[in-house]
């Protein structure tokens, strides 16, 4: 017998919590959250850093302490959470088929789905690190675990091959913890994470950094005891003759995140090829409808405070959607032009406020965005890929786009 109930979401992290949240508020009896692992709030629980909800709540919290607020506001609004929940199946037609740890076997019929699975980190397997196959190599993320919730360290000698947030932040976090960090590898010319995370915790920490590197080789069986990084070239190949074998006993990964949508794919949502995310409207309603999505399942973000205000825009929407109200139009495709990999939502009505997030491709300063021929960040600023934009656009300047389709451009501008 299916269970009959107006918002079902998908996962409790931060994007799941603030869109259960805004789902209540936003007049939804039934609200239940679906969450696989034992407890709410997803990876929170293993941030223990501060820099959480400096934008959301005007303060400077830890993951548990940002994570806490939300699990709280949920409780007083009776938001229903089944946590050792799985997913089974997710279907055209919003059924959820669940295997639960105290309920067993159950089925949902919602009037709407809200789908905030997170993302996942990319392995060794994704980027093809030729070498020996020994223990020792971990994602950042794992690492993060096992220090901060499981209360050992996975190595005394760490190599992190990438400058993703996470890498930087378990960079600190080892180093405080008395381990040797030998160096942070990143293949790119530029940091990979926020500059707040570069100068606190790799330079702050003399840790050595070496961009426009890579691992090209790693030695050791059965554990790992050393790795061979090397500068590459502009096709990001390793150049012969700069080679440099470092000594360690673990390899840490923090080469990139990857949205997770494998439930996406299952109820036959269109993913965006260009990020792996959701397409998604302004009211981020997914292809299928009644199936909205937020938070790094749709595009992975810098801050959790962008998670959470993306995610109640998704809440909202699906609450409104299980009340019967109409859905805004699809009536302008927006995608990505010069310098921008790609641009959240693709799809957007021209009749209501909207805000954009998007990335760049290359690093560039003295720049504007432009949406086809209007301005639509006119103040001058620099861009990097690692750092998300957020632009707020007025109806009154969307509403001048009489395209079907609109590009969004980074220009920079011309000297004087």
């Amino acid at each position: 017998m299916q269970q009959e109930v107006d918002v079902a979401v998908i996962g409790a992290g931060p994007a799941g919590l603030a869109a259960a949240i805004k789902a209540k508020e936003a007049g939804a009896e039934n609200v239940v959250v679906l969450e696989r692992a034992e407890s709410l709030g997803g990876l929170l629980d293993q941030c223990v850093h501060n820099g959480f909800g400096l934008l959301y709540f005007g303060e400077d919290l830890s993951g548990p302490e940002y994570r806490d607020r939300f699990i709280e506001k949920a409780m007083d609004l009776k938001v229903d959470a089944e946590v050792e929940s799985m997913i089974l199946e997710l279907s055209k037609k919003r059924e959820i088929k669940v295997a639960s740890n105290k309920k067993g076997y159950f089925s949902l019929k919602p009037k709407s789905i809200v789908l905030a699975m997170g993302c996942r980190e990319r392995t060794r397997f994704n980027i093809g690190i030729p070498g020996s196959r020994p223990t020792g190599i971990y994602t950042a993320g794992q690492a993060q675990r096992f220090v901060n919730m499981e209360g050992f360290i996975p190595g005394k000698k760490i190599i992190i091959l990438g400058s993703g947030d996470i890498g930087m932040i378990m960079a600190r976090r080892l180093t405080l913890e008395g381990a040797k960090v030998g160096a942070v590898v990143e293949i790119l010319p530029y940091i990979g994470g926020l500059i707040r995370n570069e100068v606190q915790c790799v330079h702050d920490f003399d840790i050595p950094l070496f961009l426009r590197h890579t691992v090209s080789n790693i030695h050791g069986f059965p554990r790992i005891e050393g790795v061979t990084i090397s500068a590459v070239d502009e096709n990001i190949n390793p150049i012969p003759g700069t080679q440099r074998e470092i000594d360690c006993d673990t390899l840490l990964l923090s080469v990139g995140l990857i949205p997770e949508n494998e439930l996406s794919l299952m109820a036959g949502v269109e993913l965006d090829p260009l990020v792996g995310g959701a397409i998604v409207d302004e009211a981020r309603q997914t292809s299928v409808p009644g199936i909205f999505a937020g938070g790094n399942v749709v595009h992975v973000h810098d801050l959790v405070d962008n998670v959470s205000w993306e995610s109640e825009i998704a809440g909202a929407s699906a609450a409104a959607y299980a009340k019967g109200e109409k859905m805004p139009s699809r009536k302008i495709e927006v995608t990505p032009g010069k310098n921008i990999r790609y641009i959240v939502p693709q799809f957007i009505s021209g009749e209501k406020d909207v805000t954009f997030y998007m990335r760049v491709k290359e690093p560039d300063e003295l720049v504007r965005v432009k949406m086809d021929d209007i301005v639509i960040r006119k103040s001058e600023m620099a861009v990097k890929p690692s750092s998300m934009l957020k632009i707020d656009v007025p109806a009154s300047i969307l509403r001048n786009i009489k395209k079907r389709k609109a590009t969004v451009d980074c220009v920079r501008i011309k000297e004087k």
